[in-house]
């Protein structure tokens, strides 16, 4: 079956199209500065938030305010891809752009931890947001012919952003004050509710003159289903994976260092992270060109189980060598990313293209923002981070198997 009809759509200039771009790898790279802010600051943090509490009880605030991000990115996800479905994509770019920088602000005036969560939750909202409705957006004005480039490109704004929160937590020492990075993304939103032109294509498909039965598609449609399972599946079992480690990377290296106190260390982790991840994302097109999608998801499973075990079990001290094994384990989580982010909008049909999308990228987010919270619970059964974090890479084991069952033209 033919999901999208041919399209009559005007040419936009050049110019527009690099300002759309421009918006939306930016919008896209806040909302990694702020998921990334917390876990990067949440050591100091906790000392302020927390009081006198506890080293446990602690750590278990801190687990529920590093997972909450996610709980919001899983339900931003998926509403704000509805929403981008029924009321246009520049509406749902700019509401989620929106949310990041308002939330992320906002988190820096609170001192209680349940307002400082909700905040954080709010933001997430933002970020699994703009996740799937800046490619959406980019996928529907740019030509056939320079589309995969700019989605290609448009991948590597989250770990540009993981990089940019390292920058900030390597030059500002102050936690409020670096929350306060969130008055960008509000200004782009204000800029992009002035300056943002609806997507043609959306417009052409939701207008009385098109096909109505094209309209009725669910993502559900016996047409999409297998698609809509396979996407989730894949894109959910690195995700997993990818936030236990993201999330907990900066503690865990606050926990092996000696004689500072961690916070140039763990700056500097996050911009080696982002970094690699970044140069990932640049060079799926071509690794996956070359083996093809489905034994380049086999490589990046098995890379990162196998980087995981080295960094978390294996190391015991900070050296030069770990800063190599963060790279290198990023560097795999980077490509597992340019790949899956530029596939899967392009295998459903326009008119549940967002929802479709967004469904995939957020299903599996429930099971993220949980790991994320029992990797901060174990910390205290498994004694150390590091037991933790490995007990969950076996997920990575999970989704190697799970691709055993996809056909390579699904992935592609």
């Amino acid at each position: 079956m033919e999901h999208n009809p041919v399209l009559s759509v005007p040419a936009k200039s050049s110019a527009y199209l690099y300002f759309l771009f421009a918006l939306c790898f930016t919008g896209g790279m806040f909302g990694a500065v702020s998921a990334t802010l917390m876990p990067s600051y949440l050591p100091v943090a906790m000392k302020d938030i927390g009081g006198s509490i506890t080293q446990g009880e602690n750590d278990s605030i801190g687990a529920i305010i590093n997972s909450v991000f996610l709980f919001g990115m899983m339900f931003g996800g998926i509403l704000l891809g509805i929403f981008g479905d029924r009321f246009g994509r520049k509406a749902s770019v700019v509401q989620s752009i929106l949310f990041i920088g308002l939330f992320t602000v906002l988190t820096s005036f609170f001192s209680g931890w349940i307002p400082i969560a909700v905040c954080r939750f709010l933001a997430g909202f933002g970020t699994g947001g703009v996740l799937v409705t800046t490619p959406i957006l980019i996928a529907e004005e740019w030509s056939d012919k320079n589309r995969t480039k700019a989605l290609g490109i448009l991948s590597v704004c989250f770990p540009v952003g993981i990089f940019s929160t390292g920058l900030i937590t390597y030059y500002i020492a102050d936690w409020r004050s670096g929350f306060l990075t969130g008055l960008i993304p509000l200004m782009i939103a204000v800029l992009s509710h002035f300056t943002l032109s609806e997507s043609e294509k959306w417009k052409q498909i939701n207008s009385a003159q098109n096909n109505q039965r094209e309209k009725k598609i669910s993502i559900f449609d016996a047409s999409t289903i297998r698609d809509l399972l396979t996407g989730s599946l894949i894109y959910g079992a690195m995700l997993i994976g990818l936030w236990a480690v993201l999330a907990w990377l900066p503690a865990w290296v606050q926990t092996i260092i000696r004689n500072s106190d961690g916070q140039k260390e763990r700056g500097v982790s996050m911009m080696i992270f982002a970094l690699s991840g970044l140069a990932g994302g640049i060079i799926s097109g071509w690794v996956s060109k070359g083996l093809g999608t489905k034994k380049t998801m086999y490589l990046c499973f098995a890379a990162t189980f196998i980087l995981s075990f080295i960094l978390f079990r294996l190391t015991a001290t900070l050296t030069i060598f770990t800063y190599f094994e963060i790279a290198f384990i990023s560097l795999f989580f980077g490509i597992s990313q340019g790949v899956l982010n530029v596939y899967i909008p392009e295998l459903f049909p326009i008119v549940v293209r967002s929802s479709a999308t967004g469904f995939c990228f957020n299903i599996c987010r429930i099971f993220t923002a949980s790991v994320v919270f029992f990797v901060g619970w174990l910390v205290q059964v498994l004694d150390g981070y590091g037991n933790a974090l490995f007990i969950f890479s076996f997920i990575f084991v999970i989704g190697f198997i799970v691709n055993i069952f996809t056909k390579e033209k699904d992935l592609i």
